[in-house]
């Protein structure tokens, strides 16, 4: 049988035999930095065989060895020849001409940006994007992005829950640098331990994700690249404060120790020791918290010998505490005094990736990853107890190449993890490790023109889950200029470890009931999943101004959930899915320059998640079935001989009503309405940028005091039978100022 596959795989391969050559055009940008140069014309002299630079100034084009003379050319840059006497991977810089002085071309890079060549539908957000709210860390980094959504998971944590195609985050791989880092223990709090200032751009890929990141993804991939200390500023500061008390200091140190070693000190505190309860129901707001974040990151380039690896070491040391406003830890922990939490978490984290490029034969390379950490987590919830060892390791290995020319790309390799849990909830010890090994093919064809289709598959042996195989495939067609079409097909599968992923259901008094017990963990049966996803690309000129709108529709089937049913408001209860249970997603979203220097972006989103509960199959509670989303951003012009300009930002996000799970057993003055009322947040930010060294902004979130009354069922009793903290649908605390300032020496 795997043979059979394997021939299928390689057939296209032996379909088309003509050699490419590859390479990469850039410019010459402030002084002596290289940056890619997107567009160039690449063509042979005395042919109509040509080729265009994508936006990393990447191009392949077709060779035969008749072919001497290759032309490169850009508008406003001198066009060169280059003689090719055998095929090599070329780099070359293309010089800006002095002789267009009365014609200036200039072109602003996007803060966000899609991909017409990408065969899957990814979203990069840069960190120009990021800037544009306050961003303390990688979870409020998405208030500009409609593909995410964002919510409170309970009323007390104040822990940030994001969703993609209707889907929490656990269905989400979210990585560091594609290398697995959110998951497991850290899956509840993790978005919050990656602080903003960290990154340097985020990529958003709806849908199946590739086989090369291992199995687990099922809704689509959050891939945060961080900074790199050989391009990142020797020195940045950025200082926060608002009007809520709480305060962030993050500090960059990048430093070049050879020519080959740069490394960067990255420090990341902050504070918020002010009790608030607005809606006064006798419970914090938002909870009282300190976390410092340290890492250490070495890079190590060597570009004559083809390598290039990072390391990095990393401690974070996080405490919050949350409950009522009279709640005193130190007397009144795990008793009736008064109801509080404490959240106290310790992680260490050490990886390092190491790719090699044949500098002779420059489409062989190599990658290896390696991962451990280890996350310590003690907490309580009222008089529920919760704690988590978790110790992993992650390695993977991958060789990429190509199989006759450029069009016919593979990648290959192997991966292995490990995970040790050991928690403490429910009174009772769970225990377990898992190991897995596996194997993965990827085969990518691109006609370098307007197909491409990448086929992934992967075979895995787990001690828990068994022996599967994963199968991914993505297509890409372009019909017609600035266009793509999209489609990806895909299965997951993944543990759910139900009680680090869903630690709001200890800060209620419901009884937690796990209804299964055949099943390898915790008596349950692993999660299986299948996305399929179209989506449709289509850049045009509107009133002589770029725009470009995006159709996408996903939907995801279970073959198997582990369901969480709150249908009962005494109970939470865990089980195997008997049933249906899928999620339709469909978004457009609008990107238009208005005019120069004013970006425009709207969005719609309807969802439609539906499970078969045990009283039924109902639609997934809190959720909107509708979103609209609006994001308008303006700068001024910089006059000349000067560096000084504002920047200003607006974003609205409007949801639709929300289903409240059922509370029609409690008492009538516990009782809810079927559906929430519909929300409308407003956040604006002005930054004044005196320097490319220096600037200030100023924000505010929820500039329209939106707020939801009682967020907390039963706080007047909170050791009741009645007390729920999980009937969150919108902002709690209100209004919330902030300003803050950067500050960097290049």
């Amino acid at each position: 049988m795997k043979k059979i596959i394997y021939i299928i795989m390689m057939m296209p391969l032996f379909m088309f035999s003509q050699e490419t050559i590859e390479g990469i055009i850039t410019e010459k940008v402030d002084g002596n930095k290289m940056f890619p140069l997107a567009g160039a014309n690449i063509f042979w002299l005395d042919t109509s065989i040509g080729a265009v630079t994508d936006i990393d100034g990447k191009f392949s084009i077709l060779y035969e060895p008749s072919y001497t003379k290759l032309v490169i050319s850009y508008v406003g840059f001198k066009t060169d020849t280059i003689t090719i006497t055998k095929p090599k991977y070329i780099k070359h810089l293309l010089e800006a001409t002095g002789d267009l002085d009365q014609i200036v071309l200039t072109a602003r890079k996007r803060a966000t940006s899609r991909s017409y060549m990408s065969v899957q539908n990814i979203m990069t957000i840069s960190s120009d994007e990021l800037l544009k709210a306050a961003c303390c860390n990688l979870s409020e980094s998405f208030e500009t992005n409609p593909s995410i959504d964002v919510n409170f998971s309970d009323a007390v944590t104040g822990t940030r829950q994001i969703k993609m195609l209707g889907l929490t985050s656990k269905y989400i791989l979210i990585t560091t640098e594609n290398i697995p880092s959110i998951r497991g223990a850290s899956q509840a709090y993790g978005l919050s331990f990656i602080p903003g200032t960290w990154v340097e751009s985020i990529q958003i890929t709806k849908g199946a994700g590739s086989v090369v990141n291992g199995f687990e993804s099922i809704a689509g991939q959050i891939n945060a690249e961080l900074q790199k200390p050989s391009k990142d500023d020797k020195f940045f500061l950025n200082l926060y404060g608002a009007s809520s008390q709480r305060l962030e200091l993050n500090t960059h140190f990048n430093t070049k120790v050879s020519d080959k070693w740069s490394t960067g000190l990255y420090v990341h505190g902050n504070t918020h020791q002010e009790k608030h309860d607005v809606n006064d129901d006798g419970f914090l707001d938002m909870p009282l918290y300190n976390q410092i974040n340290v890492m250490n990151r070495w890079q190590y380039t060597n570009p004559e010998k083809g390598f290039v690896s990072f390391i990095n070491v990393r401690y974070l040391n996080d405490a919050k505490q949350s409950g009522q406003l009279d709640f005193n830890p130190d007397t009144d922990r795990l008793t009736t005094n008064a109801w509080g939490s404490e959240i106290d978490t310790e992680r260490f984290e050490v990886s390092a990736k190491l790719g090699y490029v044949n500098p002779e034969i420059p489409w062989q390379s190599m990658g290896v990853q390696f991962a451990f950490s280890s996350h310590n987590q003690e907490s309580y919830f009222g008089l529920n107890q919760y704690n988590i060892n978790h110790n992993s390791i992650y390695s993977n290995v991958i060789y990429n190449s190509i199989i006759s020319d450029s069009r016919h790309k593979i990648k290959t390799g192997l991966g292995f993890t490990y995970d040790h849990y050991d928690e403490f909830a429910l009174g009772n010890d769970f225990e377990r490790s898992e190991r897995s090994a596996g194997a993965f093919f990827e085969y990518a064809y691109d006609d370098l023109d307007k197909l491409t289709i990448t086929a992934g598959l992967r075979f895995d042996t787990h001690n828990l889950l068994g022996e599967f195989v994963t199968p991914r495939l993505h297509a890409r067609y372009t019909p017609w200029d600035k266009s793509a079409f999209r489609a990806s097909i895909g299965r997951g599968k993944r543990s759910a470890n139900i009680f680090a992923e869903n630690q709001n259901i200890f800060a209620t008094s419901r009884s937690i009931n796990i209804l299964n017990t055949s099943g390898n963990i915790y008596g349950l049966d692993p999660e299986i999943a299948w996305n399929y996803g179209v989506s449709y690309l289509q850049g045009f000129n509107l009133f002589g101004r770029k725009a470009d709108v995006t159709f996408d529709f996903y939907r995801t089937d279970f073959e198997n959930q582990v369901v969480i049913d709150w249908e009962n408001p005494q109970e939470v209860n865990f089980y195997n899915l008997e049933g249906d249970s899928y999620a339709n997603s469909f978004q457009v979203e609008l990107n238009y320059n208005v005019f120069e220097r004013f970006d425009f972006r709207t969005a719609y989103k309807y969802y439609d998640v539906q499970t078969t509960y045990a009283s039924g199959k109902v639609a997934k509670p809190l959720i909107p079935k509708h979103r609209f989303f609006a994001n308008a951003s303006y700068e001024t012009g910089i006059k000349e001989g000067q560096t000084s300009h504002w920047k200003f930002d607006v974003t609205y996000n409007w949801l639709s009503e929300q289903r409240f799970s059922s509370t029609l057993s409690n008492p009538i003055e516990y009782r809810l309405p079927e559906k929430s009322p519909t929300v409308g947040t407003l956040n604006v930010q002005v930054t004044k940028v005196f320097s490319p060294k220096f600037e200030v902004y100023l924000g505010g979130e929820n500039v329209t005091n939106v707020r939801q009354n009682n967020p907390i069922l039963g706080a007047d009793d909170p050791f009741g039978s009645n007390f729920d903290t999980t009937f969150v649908y919108g902002p709690i605390f209100g209004s919330m100022y902030y300003a803050g300032l950067r500050f960097k020496i290049k």
